[in-house]
């Protein structure tokens, strides 16, 4: 991996174009703009030890996206205090020029925030034209990922961009994936900023970001969290779940993560921390602590969470022991003989569903449509929906010389669905849905699971309706599903959601495939007569803790395991 050389000449004039494109957009949003509060930027500064008691002076801090000046202003001030303490009479040019590196692409954030570090310069007693060589040494108006970057920085601290894939210009997509070997599947750009971050480390030196925690656990996380488990100390996690971090809400899950080059060694977690000036300093100097103090404020240590690529535990450590016993002796979720899923996407609801009954199609050309909206009570209310299926049994569309009626509906929508990037990659196949529709799947018993979800959602459906993309679905050959459903609303299962999901704000859990797939579950054939029929009882009552009951004695958890999920043995 190379990193910080200029844009391959192939390729510069169209990467060139699109970096300009995003430095003059206007929108924060699309920028990834979010501002962090002064509190959490002196905590962060805290945890990684750039602290006015060293001389700072003497280290190099990098900052990748500097914006508002929310980490970059309290950075000077440290310098020039620190700077001021040991040489009191230093020459501020020569001292200085060297101890920050700062970027930003947006050209009217930068030229803004460059003016903002020229007046605290200047109020600090820097002269005018001293304030703004060093404003000028520091600040770099640039794409941190591409922008070449000279030396090592004992301090990488900040607020990385949280930009989609999809709101990368293609020519600079492709360009950061050829870079950074963590750019995978769907990762959004703060993990290239990671990536990057962390490679220009010098030894000892210390990483201290606040972003999304979604890489620590999902999927497109995994090269990353390789890249640290083989060459760096996960020192400090922090969990800011509904934790005013940031001058607005944000939905992603945030958390602060310490990252140090140096021997892995235990991490030391904290969740929710007070959002309290004097109570995050003195938790800082807790968390920085050679060894932790005796009532360590709600600080636990847990060993080995950086373990290759296999996502982060980070919850309590006799949840993670339940969670390991559990792995070690029940099948995976799919291995026990369930099958997970997600209902269709059609990239064109308004074309392709309706009213079931007005849906002017032949009636082998359309199925009822279960969505969000049907199983808010728990159990199925269907509101009528219908969806138009394009596809033949046998597979492939269907000829619509064949079917008039078909014809003519999705003419009326042509426009819309022709318009779809499915479609525009197909011309010929412009009326497909996004996802191939399987008639047979409707008429299947199912358990149905919205994706977002306090608890565990799981609705019963007797196989009439067919499952709308932003539903789930489980079925099985083996498990008695009533059963199945039964063990799915229990604390196991959140348990194992909530240790490898992502969560949201408001403690939100999503309840996505790749997530199902981790519960573990006995063999149908393994589970007694009894226990099946307080299983089924449970499930069919909606009676959660008799659920609980259930699924405990299925596995049988211990007391000790019981209490770790809350049980009271009441």
């Amino acid at each position: 991996m190379t990193l910080g050389l200029p844009c391959p000449a192939g390729t510069s004039r169209k990467v060139q174009a699109a970096i300009d494109r995003l430095a003059s957009n206007t929108e924060a949003d699309a920028r990834g703009a979010i501002f962090t509060r002064r509190e959490v930027v002196d905590f962060i500064l805290d945890l990684v030890g750039y602290t006015n008691d060293q001389p700072l002076h003497e280290k190099r801090i990098l900052e990748p996206s500097f914006g508002g000046g929310d980490f970059l202003l309290p950075i000077i001030e440290r310098l020039l205090g620190a700077w001021r303490t040991s040489k009191p009479k230093g020459f501020a040019l020569g001292d200085l020029r060297n101890a920050i590196r700062a970027v930003e692409l947006h050209h009217d954030t930068f030229h803004d925030t460059h003016a903002s570090v020229v007046s605290l310069l200047e109020q600090a007693g820097i002269v005018a034209s001293t304030a703004e060589v060093l404003a000028d040494c520091w600040l770099i108006q640039g794409d941190y990922l591409l922008e070449s970057l000279e030396g090592e920085f004992d301090f990488v601290v900040g607020n990385p961009p949280y930009i989609r894939q999809e709101q990368i210009p293609a020519p600079l997509l492709s360009e950061y994936r050829g870079r950074y070997v963590t750019m995978y599947d769907r990762a959004d750009i703060y993990i290239p900023f990671i990536e990057r971050s962390l490679s220009l480390l010098s030894v000892k030196g210390t990483l201290g970001f606040i972003c999304s925690d979604r890489w620590m656990k999902n999927r497109y996380g995994g090269p990353l969290r390789g890249f640290v488990a083989g060459q760096f100390h996960l020192k400090v996690y922090v969990d800011m779940v509904n934790v005013q971090a940031f001058h607005a809400e944000v939905t992603a899950y945030p958390a602060i993560t310490i990252i140090s080059r140096e021997t892995p060694g235990p991490t030391r977690i904290v969740h929710r921390p007070a959002m309290d000036r004097a109570a995050l300093s003195a938790l800082a100097a807790s968390l920085r602590a050679p060894t932790l103090p005796m009532e360590p404020v709600g600080i636990r240590e847990l060993a080995r969470v950086a373990d290759g690529s296999e996502p982060w535990l980070l919850e309590s450590a006799d949840q993670m022991a339940l969670v390991r016993r559990l792995e070690a002796s029940f099948s995976a979720l799919e291995e026990a003989g369930c099958k997970v899923g997600i209902g269709v996407a059609t990239g064109a609801d308004k074309a392709f569903i309706g009213s079931f009954d007005a849906l002017d199609v032949e009636p082998d050309r359309k199925l009822p449509l279960v969505t969000t909206k049907d199983i808010v009570s728990g159990e199925v209310d269907w509101q009528g929906l219908g969806i138009v299926n394009p596809f033949a049994d046998s597979g492939g569309l269907v000829d619509l010389d064949e079917y008039p009626r078909l014809r003519g509906h999705l003419e009326l929508y042509r426009d819309l669905i022709a318009g779809r990037h499915c479609a525009q990659k197909a011309p010929r196949n412009w009326y497909r849905t996004i996802d191939r529709i399987t008639p047979a799947l409707a008429a299947r018993p199912k358990l149905l699971i919205p994706d977002i979800k306090g608890e565990a959602h799981i609705v019963f459906e007797s196989g009439r309706l067919y499952p709308h993309h932003n539903l789930y679905y489980v079925t099985s050959d083996e498990w008695d599903l009533r059963a199945l459903q039964a063990v799915l609303m229990s604390a196991v299962t959140r348990l194992f959601v909530a240790t490898y999901s992502t969560k949201m704000r408001g403690g939100f859990l999503r309840f996505q495939a790749q997530y199902l797939r981790r519960i573990r579950l006995p063999r149908w054939i393994d589970v007694s007569a009894p226990s099946r029929r307080e299983l089924i009882d449970a499930a069919i009552a909606r009676d959660l803790q008799a659920c609980n009951r259930a699924a405990f004695k299925l596995y049988g958890l211990t007391q000790e395991e019981r209490s770790a999920l809350g049980d009271n043995g009441g």
